[in-house]
């Protein structure tokens, strides 16, 4: 569509990408939101120091874009990003990270993110990232797309390889370590900012995985695990 000013027909410019950037370190979000706000094609319409304020952000604005830290204080970013999944399919989820785990990154991509990207990405290529995954894309860094295609090798080559029974998400031991320590279901929820429904399903995965029946065996392999310490005597 053409827009006439001041008698000639020029073409719109295109709407800004409009994003909300969630870190809990404000030096890093200021520097994030400098460089979005430079250029051009992008809005920054929010900033969250933690991953409840991010979503409360992004049901409220709609973005297209979220970037999200992992790690934040309070509710799981990967929490955050399902419900973002759920509830606002316009927003693109991007995780901004320092983190290269094969678990965070299978996380991630679990809850629905179009982009994991690590801070030290360099700012062109930052840019060009998000506008690919505004676009509908995925956005990898080199560093994680290597170590993806590294993993696929390695499956290939052993045939099969299952994932060890026993082996826990960084999630699944936060809440075993909460439960083992006594709390009901209720506190374990409140502590980690998510809801009953989703530490009850990660206490489902662990007592599976383990193949633990009741409280004693809980702590027993908690203990075994080093979640738990091993109690002194008196």
């Amino acid at each position: 569509m053409l827009s006439s000013k001041a008698g000639r027909f020029e073409p719109e410019q295109a709407a800004p990408i409009r994003c909300v950037i969630a870190d809990d370190h404000e030096m890093l979000r200021y520097g994030v939101r400098r460089l979005l706000e430079d250029t051009p094609d992008f809005a920054v319409v929010g900033e969250a120091g933690d991953a409840a304020e991010a979503l409360k952000l992004v049901l409220e604005h709609r973005p297209n874009l979220v970037l999200l830290d992992i790690g934040m204080p309070g509710m799981s970013s990967f929490e955050a990003g399902r419900l973002i999944e759920e509830h606002c399919s316009g927003t693109r989820i991007i995780y901004l990270t320092m983190h290269e785990d094969r678990e965070y990154v299978q996380q991630a991509l679990q809850s629905g993110a179009s982009g994991y990207l690590l801070k030290d990405t360099p700012a062109p290529l930052l840019l060009s990232a998000l506008r690919d995954v505004h676009h509908g894309q995925k956005a990898l860094s080199p560093q994680i797309q290597t170590r993806l295609r590294d993993d696929a090798s390695r499956r290939n080559q052993t045939s099969r390889f299952p994932l060890r029974r026993g082996t826990l998400t960084l999630r699944e031991r936060e809440v075993m370590k909460l439960l083992a320590e006594g709390n009901t279901v209720k506190k374990a929820a409140a502590a980690l900012g998510v809801s009953v429904k989703t530490v009850e399903a990660h206490k489902f995965n662990l007592m599976r995985k383990l193949d633990i029946h009741n409280k004693a065996q809980l702590v027993t392999v908690a203990i075994q695990k080093k979640i738990l310490p091993v109690p002194i005597p008196m």
